[in-house]
């Protein structure tokens, strides 16, 4: 307890919590459409490929969104860029529920709601703006548990749309919003960090980086596999076990908190046995467990312990990669991780679809989980590659921040020659 009381004196603990409550409400949002899938497929009978098409366009906007996002922080200020951003949150509520009346209509919807899904890169660099390297990855850690929102959201969004029919609750979405803004508004403070001072050619060096890609990639994985499953399994559940819309949110909900939850582990963890070592036993969790619900799609039980298990791997490597994203992007942390987090999120958007269609063309989910497990793999190949470098120059080995100085991390080729490519 001493030693957690010592990390939030050691940055400004009332922003850490308003980034954190501002990406929990942004992530609830975000997957409004997944949590009320089932009610959105039987009003419009939609077939499998229209689900996993619906469902994976809010996570792709999400994603598009992301590095604009983070670049307008850096002119206008993070606290200024959360409350734009809220704002047209509230907007695009208000679209859903007054405007939503067919197939083309939900896609449009899923658009907006790639608003709130732009949130990640500036809520990360928000709430860890004012920490020293040392608590980076559990100042991420803690506002990247706002991943929790997606559990609020399935849990919630089905009773409500029960109640008051599902259009409601974009209604009730919009009046939510008032609350992480009042909150940001009151308790949050632009942090004293360098990222607002960079350079707009800084800003962008990592697009053309190895490193920037591959951690977008692994990213691939690990968020997007958290937020492409949490928004396919209120159908998954629905469709292969015959339990109720409610009873789908419910089971999603178990999975989705465990993510969130060791999210904060994760970057813990990673503070001290180092983000390479941690995303090891992750990815290699990943491709186990998916494989597994992969071939126990008949147990309702064996197949949710698992996903539990899944989500908690994935919600671990959340932290653990972007415990190493301000070690190796010090100076523009913000919009490295904005980007990072919309090329990553892209992945996301790949579940819903390949389940889908592996349903509508194969006859089973099955497939599809195969298809992430394989993608797992294949990142942990690109890792173990990548980080023989990484210790070499910017990071001790295993992953950990560097106590002592080390050589700069090599600029890439297009800025050496002094121009863009």
């Amino acid at each position: 307890m001493s030693s957690f009381k010592s990390f939030l004196r050691a940055g400004h603990a009332p922003t850490l919590f308003a980034a954190f409550l501002y990406f929990g409400f942004s992530c609830c949002i975000w997957v409004l459409n997944g949590a009320m899938a089932p009610f959105i497929g039987e009003t419009y009978q939609l077939s499998p490929a229209q689900k996993g098409l619906m469902l994976s366009v809010p996570i792709i906007a999400g994603a598009l969104m992301r590095f604009p996002l983070g670049v307008l922080a850096q002119y206008i200020g993070r606290k200024n860029a959360t409350l734009v951003e809220m704002a047209m949150i509230a907007v695009a509520m208000l679209f859903g529920f007054f405007f939503v009346n067919s197939f083309n209509d939900l896609l449009k919807m899923g658009v907006l709601l790639g608003i709130a899904g732009a949130s990640f890169g500036v809520a990360l660099s928000l709430g860890s703006g004012s920490f020293p390297p040392q608590h980076k990855g559990l100042a991420m850690g803690l506002v990247g548990a706002g991943n929790v929102g997606t559990a609020v959201s399935v849990l919630v969004a089905p009773p409500l749309a029960m109640w008051l029919g599902w259009q409601a609750v974009y209604a009730v979405a919009a009046v939510a919003i008032l609350i992480p803004m009042v909150v940001m508004i009151v308790f949050a403070q632009e942090p004293p960090d360098v990222d607002s001072h960079a350079s707009f050619r800084s800003h962008i060096a990592c697009l053309f980086e190895k490193d920037g890609w591959a951690f977008s990639l692994i990213y691939g994985i690990t968020f997007g596999g958290f937020i492409g499953l949490t928004t396919f399994l209120p159908s998954y559940y629905y469709d292969q076990f015959g339990v109720s819309k409610v009873q789908a949110g419910q089971l999603t909900m178990l999975a989705a908190f465990m993510g969130a939850a060791l999210r904060v582990a994760g970057g813990w963890i990673s503070d001290r046995w180092g983000g390479v070592n941690t995303l090891t036993l992750v990815l290699v969790m990943v491709a186990v467990c998916l494989v597994a619900v992969a071939f126990s799609s008949g147990s309702l039980v064996g197949t949710t312990l698992l996903l539990m298990l899944c989500f908690g791997a994935l919600g671990a490597g959340n932290g653990a990669l972007f415990q190493l994203v301000p070690l190796r992007w010090p100076t523009t942390t913000a919009v490295a991780g904005s980007m990072i987090g919309e090329i990553g999120a892209l992945g996301g958007g790949l579940v819903p679809n390949a389940m889908g269609l592996s349903k509508q063309y194969l006859g089973t989910y099955a497939w599809g989980f195969v298809l992430f497990a394989v993608l797992s793999l294949v990142m942990l190949g690109v890792m173990m590659f990548m980080q023989i470098r990484w210790t070499r120059t910017w990071a001790e080995r295993g992953g950990r921040a560097r106590t002592t100085p080390a050589p700069a991390a090599p600029a890439p080729s297009s800025l050496r020659k002094g121009r863009v490519a």
